[in-house]
């Protein structure tokens, strides 16, 4: 898991449990219902999938352009917006993956991104690797913990990589090695009991793992033509509006693994750790505005593996990377 700021993990509660945070969280005139998620027995277990770097953390690094300085000029943003709906084309956008039990979030957050611009600047609707990424970048540290990708997507690249159930098919280069689980009981054949302690990192293969995949490692990478972070809310809807879904890392508490629908805004105060997300869009909900985020923790979490988030809510817009990629940018 990684390290969360130290101001972050004053006053932490140990004696909450997931259904008295659902219990309380129902039982007030909130803006989001809550459910006790099947996936976690309790707060130790949501820690296993926290694994991003957050601003202010020692490890902690941004994309190496630094913040966005585009000149968008006159753009118009619509009210609301939603990735899925610009660009169904893309079906890697509603692609909702599964990190397992491993700390790896900063990785799909990462490979989110960065195959849906894929998509949209190519025309290929094409799986990219978290596995490439979260066991063989230099942006983390596997299952321990790591940053926005995209420096790495950039001076090196990224093979193409499909989720766990697609390993056989021999579409991809990469695919997630680690098995999709579950804490809670009783485990379903889909989701099977994951291990007592997060899954250790697999070794880098820097190599195809599917046999019957036609291509090699080494011509298999694209790379991105430049990195950077968006800041501001008119910038980020400009630029999630302009070329797509975007890297984001969020302080997580101990009543986000309980949400349901509506619009989260943090209750408990209890911190787990920082943890990587994917943004794809933005609305407001009965005059609640919010960011529509995209997470790894399978489809079964949360509204269908989303979440919508309160505008600068647990550090949201602080965090946030991406850039471009070209056709001719291939090694």
């Amino acid at each position: 898991m990684a390290k969360v700021a130290a101001a972050l993990v004053i006053g932490v509660v140990s004696h909450e449990s997931l259904e008295s945070i659902v219990e309380e969280i129902n039982a007030g005139n909130h803006s989001w219902t809550a459910a006790v998620p099947s996936k976690f027995l309790n707060l130790d277990d949501v820690k296993n999938y926290l694994g991003a770097y957050l601003p202010g953390d020692a490890a902690y690094e941004e994309p190496e352009d630094g913040e966005l300085h585009f000149d968008y000029g006159d753009i118009e943003v619509p009210e609301s917006f939603d990735a899925e709906e610009k660009w169904p084309q893309c079906s890697v956008i509603s692609n909702v993956r599964d990190q397992s039990s491993c700390g790896s979030c900063w990785a799909f957050g990462s490979v989110s991104s960065f195959e849906s611009r894929a998509c949209i600047a190519t025309g290929k609707d094409v799986k990219y690797s978290p596995e490439d990424t979260a066991f063989c970048s230099n942006a983390g540290n596997g299952c321990g913990g790591g940053n926005s990708a995209w420096n790495w997507f950039k001076g090196t690249g990224v093979v193409t990589g499909g989720d766990y159930t697609d390993a056989g098919a021999g579409d991809t280069c990469y695919p997630y090695s680690l098995a999709p689980c579950a804490h809670h009981v009783p485990a379903t054949a889909s989701y099977p009991v994951c291990p007592t302690s997060e899954y250790p990192s697999p070794k880098c293969k820097k190599s195809c793992t599917e046999t019957g995949y036609s291509g090699s490692y080494g011509s298999d990478k694209l790379r991105a033509s430049s990195s950077f972070s968006v800041r501001g809310e008119a910038n980020i809807k400009k630029e999630l509006v302009t070329n797509g879904p975007i890297y984001t890392s969020i302080a997580v508490f101990s009543d986000f693994p309980t949400y349901k629908s509506g619009v989260y805004h943090r209750k408990s105060f209890t911190p787990l750790g920082g943890h990587a997300v994917t943004l794809v869009g933005y609305g407001s909900l009965n005059g609640d505005d919010y960011w529509k985020i995209k997470n790894s923790w399978n489809e079964e979490w949360g509204a269908n593996g989303y979440i919508l988030m309160a505008k600068e809510g647990c550090g949201i817009e602080s965090g946030m990377g991406a850039g471009l990629i070209s056709t001719s940018m291939a090694v």
